[in-house]
């Protein structure tokens, strides 16, 4: 059995105080986020996709005909960040991209069937991959923590 003494854990690892980020909602935002993100990308990475490619797309099937720039401000991106993605998505035959009639300098967006399809499987995959961390919490705190970032989510805009 490992020594252990006030500077460290239980299996003999240097235990490193925190007395002022351990107090911070972000950083403790941050922390969760960074437990679920690598396996989130793990299983993106099966089917070709990175969370910003699979985000786009996710939003992209919920929206038929979103143009670029509602896109850009649902996801908090600068708009041409998005075009080397959109193109991306198009050239896999995940989304079409049409002319605007109204303004032809705008397109609209639209997720393909097989592109809604690879959503679907995909977002599948991640909320199992989600459910290794945030399984750790019951149904009832599941619901509180996402209506609290929904609340915190709403004041932001």
């Amino acid at each position: 059995m490992p020594q252990t003494d006030d500077h460290s854990d239980d299996r003999g690892r240097p235990t490193v105080e925190d007395t002022v980020l351990g107090d911070l909602i972000g950083y403790r935002l941050k922390r969760a986020y960074m437990q679920i993100q690598p396996e989130a990308q793990r299983v993106l990475a099966e089917d070709d996709l990175r969370v910003v490619s699979f985000s786009c797309l996710s939003i992209i099937a919920d929206n038929t005909g979103i143009v670029q720039s509602e896109l850009a401000d649902a996801l908090q991106m600068e708009r041409s960040n998005l075009v080397v993605i959109i193109d991306e998505l198009e050239q896999r035959g995940l989304i079409t991209r049409k002319k605007v009639p109204t303004d032809r300098r705008r397109y609209a967006l639209t997720a393909t069937l097989r592109g809604r399809r690879l959503r679907d499987r995909a977002a599948e995959k991640v909320r199992t991959a989600e459910d290794q961390i945030i399984g750790r919490l019951d149904d009832k705190d599941r619901a509180h923590l996402m209506a609290v970032l929904q609340r915190l989510e709403d004041k932001a805009r």
